[in-house]
């Protein structure tokens, strides 16, 4: 009899239906059944393993059966229920997410996991968000579990305590994602998910330089493939259309009769890495009156010293053809933040031109140790591509682009602490700004105090007095728009909403201490005021 391995997880979801992905032990039919109804969908293989993706018509309570045996809902669990998407009213937002246990001992060291707290409220009876964003680091593949280290032991007695095949991911994502309150939320509540680095390693895709060392690890060139496949298959396909779907030309030939589609996915993975331009990871959907855009910013990268860029060119078309106004609200997700504060923002601008050359051969070498030492990595560190992007951002609050939105909202994770900005050009008021920079990290991975001490000193603080120094060494331009951190920053384990209402719009960030409760609420229709 087959089992139910990982979800059911409920994943793209709009006013014509929803979309709910499954893991199973072995291959068998699957059914979501709502009102009566049954939708349907044959598991495909991958190195053995085995998926499906439901496309459900229905609304209401579901069950899960495979082979005709109800496995869904779990006892002592509510039912699970499928809403209509016609809207974003409320999106929450998060990123990095350590998978460990949850007593006592290791909520010591890895505070409370604010998705499980989450849960909680939801079985309360809070209704869900219409959408929540992962917005990086779903798993910590080089950071491991003890769990995850003895899964790996006992499959293989050579090679690191690392990584490096699907089987090993696949049990990553299961241990991410099966504790079972989360695993109840995740069959409640849409998901859409973009990756960072520690979803495949750390640092990934900091520099040319980064890519040319770590090619040289044996075992990099089985494990990068592996990451980018099991990517595809637990986040990637979950995040598309049914059409999209059914256009991908990988899905097709991989759900395509019985045989094991292992080869023709890591094929693929392999040139998703070698050559970002044959594959899009980023994606964008319109629901209701607002946009959101959730953009690759780690695999699509250019390093090439010469035309380094965040994304490529073909990205950049993708992705400016749809950054436009005529919507509410505009949302963009980028897993690293685009407005970091300004001192170390300037640190990063000024060390990318010194790793390119601007000080020589040897000051380069060196820089480029900095930079992947203290993770100069995020748009600051692309200054030509955060350039591009702060004038498209300028263009389209001022009308340039179709009717200004009430408000852009980028959402971002990555740096372990959270926060608010507002973006303005250069001559403009922030206090009237509609640019802005939300950043929710962590869920469940925080910093020790020591190292929130030094983020507050060096990056608000000494960055802060030596960061236009350094700029203006390397001879940078001036910067064509502005901005200034109005709220934060925080740095518990917290998950965060933003609601939008008409064309008001308003960002809260929830923590637990140790219940699941409102930590801040700041309006972005009214004009931000400093704390």
């Amino acid at each position: 009899m087959p089992e139910l391995l990982v979800g059911p997880m409920l994943r793209y979801a709009d006013e014509d239906g929803s979309s709910v992905w499954v893991e199973t032990s072995s291959p068998c039919e699957v059914a979501v059944v709502v009102n009566g109804v049954r939708a349907t969908a044959r598991t495909f293989t991958v190195h053995g393993h085995h998926y499906a993706v439901t496309e459900v018509g229905e609304t209401g309570e579901y069950t899960v059966e495979l082979d005709g045996d109800q496995v869904w809902p779990l006892d002592d669990f509510p039912p699970s229920r499928i809403r209509p998407v016609t809207d974003l009213r409320q999106v929450a937002f998060g990123s990095c997410r350590t998978t460990v246990p949850h007593d006592e001992a290791h909520e010591a060291t890895h505070g409370v996991d604010v998705l499980r707290e989450y849960g909680k409220r939801l079985m309360e009876g809070e209704d869900p968000v219409d959408l929540l964003l992962f917005l990086g680091d779903q798993v910590y593949a080089d950071e491991l579990s003890a769990e995850m280290l003895a899964f790996i032991r006992a499959r293989r007695d050579d090679g690191p305590d690392e990584i490096v095949d699907f089987d090993e991911y696949a049990e990553l994502y299961r241990q991410a994602w099966t504790e079972p309150l989360v695993r109840w939320v995740l069959s409640v509540v849409p998901t859409a998910m973009i990756f960072d680095d520690h979803d495949v390693r750390d640092d990934w895709n900091t520099s040319a330089t980064w890519r040319r060392e770590i090619a040289q690890v044996p075992w990099w060139s089985s494990r990068v493939v592996a990451a980018l496949g099991a990517y595809w298959i637990y986040q990637h396909i979950g995040n598309l259309s049914p059409s999209e779907r059914e256009a991908d030309p990988t899905y097709a030939k991989i759900t395509a009769g019985d045989v094991d589609g292992g080869a023709t996915l890591d094929e693929f993975a392999a040139l998703a890495d070698a050559d970002p331009s044959s594959n899009r990871w980023s994606y964008s959907r319109d629901v209701g009156h607002n946009r959101l855009i959730m953009l690759d910013t780690r695999c699509a990268r250019r390093l090439d010293p010469d035309r380094r860029s965040m994304v490529d060119d073909a990205e950049w078309e993708w992705f400016a053809e749809r950054a436009t106004g005529d919507v509410d609200h505009l949302l963009i997700g980028s897993s690293v933040p685009v407005f970091l504060p300004s001192g170390i923002f300037d640190v990063e601008s000024w060390n990318e031109a010194v790793a390119g050359g601007a000080w020589g051969r040897r000051a380069a070498l060196v820089a480029e140790r900095i930079r992947q030492a203290i993770d100069l990595e995020h748009w600051g560190a692309f200054r030509k591509s955060f350039d591009r992007l702060g004038s498209l951002l300028i263009d389209i609050s001022a009308g340039r682009r179709g009717r200004a939105p009430a408000t852009i909202v980028l959402l971002s994770g990555d740096v372990h602490y959270s926060y608010l900005a507002a973006a303005t050009s250069a001559t403009g008021d922030l206090n009237h700004a509609r640019i802005y920079q939300a950043v929710c990290s962590p869920i469940r991975n925080p910093l020790s105090r020591v190292v929130r001490f030094a983020n507050v000193v060096g990056q608000f603080g000494v960055a802060t007095l030596v960061g236009g120094l350094l700029a203006r060494t390397a001879r940078l331009p001036r910067r064509a728009f502005r901005w200034k951190i109005t709220d934060g920053p925080w740095f518990p384990n917290v998950l965060a909403t933003l609601d939008l209402d008409g064309r008001s719009a308003a960002v809260r960030w929830h923590t637990a201490r140790p219940l699941y409760e409102k930590l801040v609420e700041i309006p972005l229709t009214a004009p931000p005021m400093s704390r």
